[in-house]
């Protein structure tokens, strides 16, 4: 008989665990308990099922943090990069070009999860760092940047370029920015969200806030684009736009955490005590509010507000738009991750939360401006060889285009033909690659460019009526 209580204790310490992907302390599991357990019976019962392999265990004395064997690297950044960030051991890997010093943090970041051990908040990562004394971005590529971003019209007033861009740039960074957080919306159905206000059916509801929770905070940016800067009315703004609706305490909304997180799929602990992130959130403002250079500015944002995490959630993608503040205002080129995959930048993340290392990251970001600088800047710049997957499938695409405006197709229905020509036609690691391709051709054809896909201009007026 007391062995069967024993058993019973134990399932109900494994099934508290469980419910807590990201690992939870000793305390959280006693407060979980519907009976009473000393603490050091406590204690006895886990290393027990350590010992076991029951449960998993993290760290040392109070930092301790236990898991359940099954939700070891099964979170959900993890699950996003398996899914799209691989591609099959023939054609590779989809990533970006990486230095000596990213391919060692590659390396690192995907050791197995046991191997990787737990590490908390360094607050001398930011204390180390001097406005325009330290530097994550070498002299030649702020310079570099500089010449690919600028606006070729001079001087103007805050934002200019990028209201003269808006609409491609509020469907390019809404789109790619959700992407990056498992968002399954394709561009065109992105479009007509954003256009229309018609959600994709089919769809979770909360993917279509997300993406119009981008449109409100994007606006803010460019409207604004003279008064916001790295203070606290800009980035809990900012905040509070991208997380409307989307979290389970909507007072949490434009407001610093008061409560613990844990990250999945990282070994990184976040700062936990609410008076040291309130410190660490003015310090990490006033230092970016410090920097000069755009470019440094917008890199240093990128870096050091998702390691904080100062919010319950969204911290990501506060930092992808706050990296935008110095680009808008100073007229430069905005980043909207295009093409950006999304392993990479999770483990150039990763890098961060786990080594306080920037190589990777800064590899995805210079790599990321130079693409985002080909779709928006009038200062064309090479990005090297043809890219090889369109030249592979431009068969395909020219079909699937031309198939899109000689049928006189609405973009809701163009974006089932396209996923319904993927299906049929292209292997399934390339379809969310092709489908973004030929959205992308299909939005920006205009009368200059139709005779490419042997369209005539009555076809392309004919469609244009109907295309809404």
């Amino acid at each position: 008989m007391p062995k069967k209580i024993a058993e019973q204790e134990l399932e109900a310490i494994i099934e508290i665990v469980a419910a807590h992907p990201g690992g939870v302390p000793v305390k959280i599991i006693r407060d979980g308990l519907i009976f009473e357990l000393p603490p050091r019976m406590l204690q006895r019962r886990l290393a027990l099922l350590v010992k076991q392999k029951r449960l998993a265990v993290e760290g040392r004395g109070r930092g301790s943090r236990y898991q359940h064997p099954a939700n070891i690297g099964r979170v959900h950044n993890v699950e996003v990069i398996e899914k799209i960030g691989v591609r099959d051991g023939v054609r590779g890997e989809v990533y970006v070009p990486i230095s000596p010093g990213g391919e060692a943090i590659k390396q690192a970041v995907r050791e197995p999860f046991q191997n990787r051990y737990p590490v908390g908040y360094n607050r001398v990562f930011l204390d180390e760092y001097r406005p325009n004394e330290t530097f994550y971005l070498s002299v030649q590529t702020r310079q570099r940047l500089f010449e690919m971003g600028r606006s070729p019209d001079g001087p103007r007033l805050a934002g200019t370029y990028a209201r003269q861009i808006f609409n491609r740039l509020l469907i390019d960074l809404s789109w790619n920015s959700s992407r990056l957080e498992g968002n399954t919306y394709s561009l065109l159905e992105t479009e007509r969200l954003l256009e229309l206000g018609e959600a994709a059916e089919g769809k979770d509801v909360l993917e279509a806030q997300m993406i119009l929770n981008h449109k409100a905070a994007i606006e803010l940016l460019v409207e604004q684009a003279a008064e916001v800067d790295f203070n606290r009315y800009t980035v809990l703004n900012l905040h509070a736009l991208l997380s409307d609706n989307l979290l389970a305490d909507p007072q949490a909304c434009g407001r610093l955490r008061t409560i613990a997180v844990g990250i999945d799929g990282t070994v990184y602990h976040p700062l936990e005590v609410p008076q040291l992130i309130d410190e660490c959130f003015q310090q990490l403002l006033d230092t970016a509010a410090a920097i000069t250079d755009p470019f440094e500015q917008a890199f240093f944002a990128m870096v050091h507000l998702p390691y904080l995490q100062p919010f319950e959630d969204v911290n990501k993608r506060v930092s992808r738009l706050a990296l935008n503040l110095p680009l808008i205002r100073q007229n430069l080129s905005p980043l909207s991750f295009v093409d950006v995959p999304e392993r990479a930048y999770i483990d150039g993340i990763l890098g961060v939360y786990e080594l306080n290392r920037v190589e990777l990251l800064r590899d995805v970001f210079i790599w990321a401006y130079e693409r985002s600088c080909a779709r928006y800047s009038a200062v064309r710049q090479s990005l090297g060889e043809p890219d090889p997957f369109r030249l592979r499938y431009r068969t395909w695409v020219a079909e699937v285009v031309t198939g899109i405006v000689r049928g006189g197709m609405d973009k809701k229905t163009a974006a089932a033909f396209i996923k319904q020509r993927a299906v049929k036609d292209v292997p399934p690691e390339d379809r969310a690659r092709f489908i973004e391709v030929v959205e992308t051709e299909v939005m920006s054809l205009h009368e200059g460019n139709i005779a490419r896909y042997r369209l005539r201009p009555s076809q392309y007026q004919t469609w244009q009526e109907t295309w809404c």
